[in-house]
């Protein structure tokens, strides 16, 4: 028997973020209602009249500051399941705290509020990070869920404030992602529900949050953005796009994974890697350029220029999906159709 299954109810946090908004489609799509957080009035109209079509299938409420004790007490009465993807994401901090204590305290949150108010939850996904399992390497390596960036930890330790701001963030992810399984572990025999865990790398795909301007897309959108179209219009002046990227996943394909996660029985307890595979970010570009008709955007594509003479390009770290694709069943989208579905966007955007 799946752990949750259609109609059943689901509280999404975090619910206007950029994979989120797109997790609540998903979600009312095969047919669940479902109950999103948000910190804002604000924040919860735009999620009322996008999916105002589903009627009373669909909510919205606000919780100000997760980091409250009992900020998802009431979130989490009459629900079955919780997607839990309220979490700092941005490298801009500059006390580690900044990332770290929201992250770490608001994933407690709502598992105590899921312990003391939730009887009826069956299961609780966790949207991580593979930032809490790279490592870091110094030569390509392949990683799977057994791996834990515990150095980034350490390094927060050590340094502080004075710590790289991706270093910061990763370390944030970590602790709350290691917060969660102690949790977990310690309440298991108490609760009737169980833990899993997905972890992504860098998250690209078309926008259908609220973001107006380039510069509002959410951190990993905004980097496809400034590589694939305004580093790319820039002629032969970043060579590098040729040579280094990253594992990615196309949002769409990482909220099936969430859904996939609450409705497989076999899912539970268990953590997974999320990656569709590793691509320079050349490669989107020459996706771009294949395209026919070619998009229409402000900024031409750069063609493609595979000859840079860089022969020492940093170490290559791949996530190994495999787990994913045999207990989940995912299925990825190819490079070429995230390509063409995100420029489709930007293009109607106007951008």
């Amino acid at each position: 028997m799946p752990a949750i299954a259609p109609p059943s109810k689901v509280l999404v946090t975090g619910a206007n973020g950029f994979i989120a908004v797109w997790l609540v489609n998903n979600l009312l799509e095969r047919g669940y209602t479902v109950r999103g957080t948000v910190r804002s009035e604000a924040k919860a109209q735009y999620l009322r009249e996008r999916f105002s079509s589903y009627g009373d299938k669909h909510e919205v409420v606000v919780v100000e500051d997760v980091t409250k004790d009992g900020a998802f007490d009431e979130a989490v009465k009459d629900i079955d399941g919780i997607l839990h993807t309220a979490s700092p994401c941005h490298v801009d901090a500059d006390d580690p705290n900044e990332v770290i204590v929201p992250a770490v305290r608001g994933t407690i949150s709502i598992m105590e509020s899921a312990l003391k108010y939730g009887p009826s939850v069956k299961r609780i996904i966790v949207t991580s990070s593979c930032a809490t399992i790279n490592k870091m390497d110094s030569t390509s390596v392949t990683y799977t869920e057994a791996d834990w960036a515990e150095q980034t930890i350490q390094a927060v330790k050590e340094k502080g404030r004075d710590a790289g701001g991706m270093i910061k963030y990763r370390a944030s992810k970590t602790l709350a992602e290691k917060a969660a399984w102690e949790f977990y572990e310690t309440h298991k025999g108490a609760v009737a529900w169980e833990l899993a865990v997905i972890n992504p790398p860098w998250v690209f795909g078309p926008s259908i949050h609220d973001v107006s301007t380039p510069e509002n897309l959410n951190s990993s959108t905004l980097t496809w953005y400034k590589n694939i179209i305004q580093l790319a219009s820039e002629g032969a002046t970043n060579d590098l796009l040729a040579v280094t990227g990253a594992c990615y996943v196309d949002v769409r394909d990482l909220v099936e994974a969430h859904a996939l996660a609450l409705e497989k029985a076999a899912a539970g307890g268990e953590r997974f890697i999320v990656s569709a595979g590793i691509s320079a970010w050349q490669d989107f570009i020459d996706a771009g350029n294949k395209l026919d008709p070619p998009p229409r955007l402000s900024l031409p594509l750069r063609k493609s220029l595979r000859n840079t003479g860089i022969t020492n390009p940093a170490p290559v770290y791949f996530f190994d999906s495999s787990k994913a694709t045999r207990i989940l069943g995912i299925k990825f989208r190819s490079l070429a159709e995230t390509t063409k579905d995100t420029l489709a966007d930007y293009e109607e955007r106007g951008w």
